[in-house]
């Protein structure tokens, strides 16, 4: 009878010491899956450069949040949030030009957001103006010349390219590159419709081939002698300056620089940006990764990496960037890039710009 009464003792407190391991056990699994969806963000990104992973890298180091780099292009990747609607897992989506992310706002999938630090570090006219995106970088769209060929001070302004004196020189990608049409879109603002299409249809009386191939396939055919201008983003070419490959190198160091509509509206500029996605189940921690984007520190190595310009004013141009020259930009907000790119589409078709 007592050996019956010690196993029933000894079983009784096995039973109880099961049930309070399993209790917290069940309390450990809880807490860590809380802190692992909280620790995170899931970025969307049409970039695809190096030193994007190392301030992503950086930014998980001093924040403990965890970044999910998802990379495709740009439409691919709205096509697919889209698809996904309130069950997607993006929360950040980034990506080249205001048109695109115009778009991306017109198609719903962005939310406006509030920060102290993106208004203090992002200029208002580089940031959508119901706070739905931001820009992160600046790119200006600048006039490539053959220094052999062609005197600066022929050049004046985007809008003379398309006058007599430059028919067959002139090179540019093709009306379905978004720069282009951001580029378009930022005329028709400032000079009006009618203005903008003359305009349009003069460069195609002047172009010295059909347009094709992206900004560097422009600069190496004025090193071919294809033509003698060429329009392109300034980071292509400071991409070029630092290439690998030493005919880049030598086509590079071939051309000029030169800001057009100096003495009238300004030279073209665009951003890269990024906007927190509506479905966002990480939403501060985008707020976080776009803060710290755009924070100085960020800023400087976009420069002197990838040679795009600081959008935070704080922040000065690389010594390379700067030897190019300052220069004043387009005084428009960023919002009408997008809310004229179906214009400029539009007429890129009726003037004929392939």
């Amino acid at each position: 009878m007592k050996k019956l009464l010690s196993f029933l003792l000894v079983l009784g407190t096995l039973v109880v010491l099961a049930a309070c391991g399993n209790s917290n056990t069940e309390e450990t699994t809880e807490t860590s899956g809380d802190e692992t969806a909280g620790n995170e963000v899931n970025l969307y990104t049409a970039r695809h450069y190096d030193v994007d992973d190392e301030l992503y890298k950086k930014f998980e180091e001093e924040t403990g949040i965890k970044v999910n780099l998802i990379k495709g292009e740009a439409d691919e990747l709205l096509e697919r949030i889209k698809r996904e609607g309130d069950a997607t897992q993006a929360d950040l989506f980034l990506t080249a030009d205001a048109g695109r992310l115009h778009r991306a706002k017109e198609d719903g999938i962005l939310q406006s957001v509030s920060s102290d630090v993106l208004d203090e570090q992002v200029p208002a006219n580089f940031q959508d103006e119901d706070q739905m995106w931001y820009g992160l970088t600046k790119r200006a769209r600048v006039i490539m010349y053959d220094k052999e060929k062609v005197d600066p001070s022929e050049l004046s302004t985007y809008e003379a390219l398309a006058e007599d004196e430059w028919a067959g020189r002139v090179l540019i990608r093709s009306s379905e590159n978004i720069y282009n049409q951001s580029l378009f879109a930022s005329l028709i603002e400032l000079n009006g419709e009618e203005e903008a299409k003359e305009w349009a249809a003069g460069m195609v009386d002047n172009f010295a081939r059909d347009p094709e191939g992206g900004d560097r396939d422009q600069a190496k055919a004025i090193a071919a002698g294809v033509g003698d201008v060429a329009i392109m983003n300034t980071y292509y070419y400071g991409q070029m300056l630092n290439s690998e490959d030493p005919e880049e190198v030598k086509v590079a160091e071939s051309l000029g620089v030169f800001f057009p509509n100096q003495d009238t509206t300004g030279t073209h500029v665009n951003v890269s940006g990024a906007g927190v996605v509506k479905s966002s189940k990480n939403q501060e921690n985008a707020i976080k990764l776009l803060e710290f984007l755009s924070a100085p520190e960020a800023q400087e190595t976009f420069a002197s990496a990838n040679y795009e310009y600081p959008v935070n004013e704080s922040v000065e141009p690389t010594e390379l960037l700067q030897s190019w020259g300052d220069f004043k930009e387009q005084d428009i907000s960023m919002s009408s890039l997008g809310e004229n790119n179906s214009k400029a589409i539009l007429l890129f078709n009726e003037v004929g710009w392939k």
